[in-house]
């Protein structure tokens, strides 16, 4: 089972990979290519923390409780946004996809971040 200390490595190590999908996704919109698939970047348990979210070492007290909750639901959306944000960048539609990324990616990320930050804040 997860304890705290496992729990605190994973959200600083989300919070730090997700906040390089903002650079990708620059890089993504400004060469109109990625090595990543925006299939692939849909699906929110590949990455990282994903696997650890999805897996099996967090308890059931902490998947039924709010923040366990908020911050899966975040990071599914995170993903789906992200996901669109590639597929218009590789797809030549730079306007529409530096929309998104200002727009709906911008926003799901701060509140990915900031869920995170408060899960953490709990777990200390």
């Amino acid at each position: 089972m997860a304890g705290n200390a496992e729990m605190i490595d994973q959200i600083n190590n989300a919070i730090g990979a997700h906040g390089a999908w903002k650079l990708k996704l620059r890089i993504a919109m400004s060469s109109g290519s990625s090595e990543i698939d925006p299939d692939r970047a849909c699906v929110d348990n590949k990455c990282p923390f994903g696997k650890w979210i999805h897996g099996d070492s967090i308890d059931v007290t902490t998947r039924q409780g709010k923040p366990y909750q908020v911050v899966r639901r975040l990071h599914a959306e995170f993903h789906e946004s992200a996901a669109n944000v590639l597929r218009h960048a590789i797809t030549n539609r730079k306007t529409e996809a530096e929309q998104l990324f200002q727009g709906e990616f911008a926003e799901r990320s701060d509140k990915l971040v900031r869920a995170l930050a408060k899960w953490k804040g709990e777990l200390l």
